[in-house]
């Protein structure tokens, strides 16, 4: 007897929406629609998963498709929002391609909040925070996340060391060495956070005034020289690794 296929199956395509779900029926247009509509051929009867970084992911069947737009009926919760590891990602600014890819992995490594920095040698000091959200909501999209990072205004360096929050470890990444990335995080509990410079690095005024901050520590990635996103992304995981959900 052959098995009972999996509802929904494991090609249903996701989307995040901006609003509390709850069993009813939604309306889903614009880009989304054209997706659902004219990408993905979908009928009515069809799946759809669906989250809302608020409540978790959704079953939605559509109900009612038109050109330019269609009507899902949301019939039940397939997992409740994940829970996610209280670690902030405080990065400067990158130039566009680099600042993108750095962001899309914060997303799926599982970072819980992304502060752009303003520092002395940050290159970019004009960020489009829709068009990084969009990209993390298309990551999570894709990885099957439930929960999105929160990405907040550019703050300056400066601003941020003096109102840090105590009690939240600050991993910075220092190109003049430090203590090996493992080691440090290993031996830390609580929340934390994780400063990666520009692509000119902090300059000793910078590091100095980090340095100053009781909960910081200075990490080494690794004898190899790495850009600030390889950075990013290297010392998320290794926190991940040794304290995150992995």
């Amino acid at each position: 007897m052959p098995a009972t296929p999996a509802w929904p199956p494991q090609s249903t395509p996701r989307l995040f929406v901006d609003t509390e779900l709850a069993p009813g029926t939604i309306r889903i247009d614009g880009p989304q629609a054209h997706y659902l509509v004219s990408v993905m051929r979908m009928k009515v009867g069809d799946p759809v998963k669906l989250f809302d970084d608020r409540t978790g992911e959704w079953l939605g069947v559509a109900s009612a498709i038109g050109k330019r737009d269609l009507m899902l009926d949301v019939t039940g919760r397939l997992r409740e929002r994940e829970a996610v590891p209280d670690l902030w990602l405080c990065m400067a600014p990158l130039k566009k391609g680099r600042i993108d890819w750095a962001i899309e992995k914060a997303c799926e490594l599982g970072a819980a909040r992304i502060v752009p920095v303003l520092t002395r040698r940050t290159v970019v000091d004009r960020l489009n925070l829709d068009r990084l959200r969009a990209h993390m909501i298309e990551a999570a999209e894709q990885c099957g996340r439930t929960a999105i990072p929160e990405l907040v205004e550019p703050v300056k360096l400066t601003a941020l060391l003096r109102d840090w929050p105590t009690g939240r470890a600050l991993f910075f990444a220092d190109e003049t060495g430090g203590v090996p990335a493992f080691d440090a995080m290993h031996s830390a509990t609580g929340p934390a956070a994780i400063l990666i410079g520009p692509e000119g690095g902090f300059d000793s005024d910078e590091r100095e005034a980090i340095r100053a901050v009781p909960s910081a520590v200075g990490i080494g990635l690794g004898p190899r020289i790495l850009r600030a996103d390889t950075a990013a992304a290297a010392a998320l995981s290794v926190w991940m690794a040794v304290r995150g959900d992995w």
